[in-house]
């Protein structure tokens, strides 16, 4: 689960990290090992230091030139708009304009002997240097040009990671925001209804909803809470619906299993109950019988609601959904409301896969929320 102090660090922190982002020290650092490596290992090669300091000196800025000129202008303007032939093309004539600039630069600032390393020593532009001096740029292109794709990937995927984030702690609090106000409006429906009645038994309504809104108010801002002030909360919530439909109701609740040091998150209980109220209790016209049970053992909690459905009910469809192989929250919705979608969604939202289990099952007499969840 996400606090609201989590939630907010990532709605304040920027739309993307700067991490993977290449500055001119990285330029300059990789440019400047580029060319010490590149001198030492000709120079050994050569037993000749100065004429290596000098031919990398001299083929630095072509190699710099073709890199920055492929990642940066060639890739977006033909890769990445997939004009591969032109982009074939395109590389093949740079390495040769730039094969031609580096022989007669070599040719005439360094020494005639262009190719030192080769077989024999070149009368002109053979064809031989031109494969071997092409390859050793297309090298130097390639190596340049995977290091920058790479970087590009890591960023665009840890980008993609932040708004993830993002996304997800936004729509967190959406969810959390939203059950208080739901809660808050079924009770206070309630009291409106035992006014208009002109009951003695709206004070103490009154009061049993000032003990919730406590809950509320600070509850549902901690990433956790107490299993057991959550029970607390159920309790009280009953309290109010047993005012109200007075000997109509009846409860039965079972609780066992150690509670304490059992963490649950706010607020993810009561809607079970409230739905409990909303489509079955407030419709129907005989005796409301409502089954609570929690049980936690090892690390779950078990807990199922049933309630009875309206007596004027005539459908004979039943229902069945199960978390595990039916992600239909369309289906949910026309079955409980806003309510068990909202349970459904924190869970996927806030919970692992194999931390929860929603079950939910539906006859032409009565409707039961089964969930197990990791406390």
């Amino acid at each position: 689960m996400i606090a609201d102090n989590q939630i907010d660090a990532l709605l304040n922190q920027a739309s993307y990290s700067k991490k993977y982002q290449i500055t001119k020290r990285h330029h300059l650092i990789f440019w400047t090992i580029y060319i010490l490596f590149n001198t030492i290992r000709w120079g050994s090669y050569f037993d000749d230091y100065s004429y290596s300091l000098k031919t990398n000196l001299l083929g630095f800025p072509i190699h710099m030139t073709l890199a920055y000129l492929n990642v940066y202008y060639l890739m977006p303007k033909f890769v990445y708009k997939k004009k591969y032939w032109s982009y074939a093309g395109l590389v093949v004539l740079s390495l040769f304009l730039m094969l031609v600039l580096k022989y007669y630069l070599t040719y005439y600032l360094v020494s005639t002997n262009v190719w030192p390393e080769g077989p024999e020593e070149p009368n002109g532009l053979s064809f031989n240097y031109a494969v071997q001096m092409m390859l050793g740029e297309f090298y130097v292109v390639a190596f340049v040009t995977a290091i920058k794709v790479t970087i590009d990937w890591l960023g665009e995927n840890n980008r993609f990671n932040d708004l993830e984030k993002r996304q997800l702690a936004t729509e967190l609090r959406f969810l959390r925001s939203q059950v208080s106000p739901h809660f808050f409006f079924n009770t206070l429906n309630n009291i409106y209804g035992l006014t208009l009645e002109k009951s003695d038994k709206a004070p103490e309504v009154v009061l049993k909803l000032s003990e919730l809104m406590r809950y509320l108010l600070y509850a549902t801002k901690k990433r956790k809470q107490d299993l057991i002030s959550e029970l607390n909360c159920i309790q009280n919530y009953i309290d109010l619906e047993r005012i109200r439909f007075s000997d109509k109701l009846k409860v039965e609740v079972e609780i066992k299993g150690d509670l304490h040091n059992k963490k649950i998150a706010p607020m993810l209980l009561i809607p079970l109950i409230e739905n409990c109220f909303k489509h079955g209790a407030n419709q129907n016209l005989g005796d409301v019988k409502i089954k609570l049970s929690a049980l936690v053992k090892a690390d779950f909690l078990y807990f199922e609601v049933t309630n009875n459905l309206p007596q004027h009910s005539t459908s004979n469809d039943s229902l069945s959904i199960n978390t595990k192989n039916d992600r239909s929250r369309e289906t949910i919705k026309k079955s409980g409301g806003i309510g068990l979608t909202n349970v459904k969604k924190r869970l996927e939202l806030g919970y692992a896969p194999q931390d929860y289990e929603l079950i939910i099952n539906q006859t032409n007499q009565d409707f039961t929320v089964k969930l197990k969840l990791k406390v």
